[in-house]
């Protein structure tokens, strides 16, 4: 990432980093999560009532970190705000010095922090960034798979600076999440999932929720190329369970 002078904006590098279509908050079920969904939506809206610059989200793999953050862009981007989604785990092929003019984005969202954790470079690229946003009015939202004390940071200053805004943990949906979780995507996508249908997809399948939609894309082709409705003999044979 550079920035152009004669604009003052930075000017996006070719990453191959695409935001994902259905990474939006209509396809977002919060069950527990609905405080940390509500900042996101904030941090997201510059015309908001919750007047926020900087929000930290941290939870396991398959919490949903990744796609509020992507959700995020996408509602900036319905507003015409300049948003950039970066997951530093891609970004670290590229040095830190890629962080270098980011603070001209209304909205930059980092995710995977821990993925450069324990690197001095990174770490003091970041400090620095996240001064540079603060100092001239940008929004930050980052996501890591710990809280900032519990990230294994070398840079004392960074850990005081992630830790000094809103924290959010990402909790795991129970199974009756998941299960309204399936029912929510289906129905975005024009499919009725009865609840039976749901529970015996999660009785029978794996169990973490990228596994879960990949099922469900997979419903929705064979649905759509048969014209049938999703039931349990329908899944058992196009699952092969």
């Amino acid at each position: 990432m550079t920035t152009d002078s004669r604009r003052g904006r930075p000017v996006q590098l070719s990453l191959g980093i695409k935001l994902r279509d259905e990474a939006t908050f209509a396809n977002f079920f919060p069950g527990p999560n609905a405080p940390a969904l509500a900042a996101v939506e904030a941090i997201a809206d510059p015309s908001s009532a919750l007047d926020l610059s900087y929000l930290y989200l941290w939870g396991a793999p398959g919490s949903g970190r990744s796609h509020l953050l992507q959700a995020a862009c996408h509602r900036a981007a319905e507003s015409h705000a300049l948003a950039m989604y970066l997951p530093l785990g891609e970004a670290r092929l590229h040095g830190p010095s890629i962080l270098d003019g980011m603070e001209g984005f209304d909205l930059l969202c980092l995710d995977d922090l821990d993925d450069i954790a324990g690197e001095p470079e990174w770490e003091e690229a970041l400090f620095h960034l996240y001064n540079r946003i603060r100092d001239q009015g940008g929004r930050l939202l980052i996501s890591a798979a710990a809280a900032p004390r519990a990230l294994d940071l070398g840079l004392p200053d960074l850990t005081s600076r992630l830790g000094s805004g809103l924290v959010y943990q990402l909790v795991q949906l129970s199974d009756e999440g998941k299960q309204q979780m399936l029912q929510l995507r289906a129905e975005l996508r024009g499919l009725q999932m009865p609840g039976e249908v749901a529970r015996f997809i999660l009785s029978r399948g794996a169990r973490d929720m990228s596994a879960l939609f990949e099922a469900l894309e997979h419903l929705d082709q064979a649905s759509l190329e048969a014209q049938h409705r999703l039931t349990i003999p329908f899944v058992k044979r196009v699952m092969g369970w």
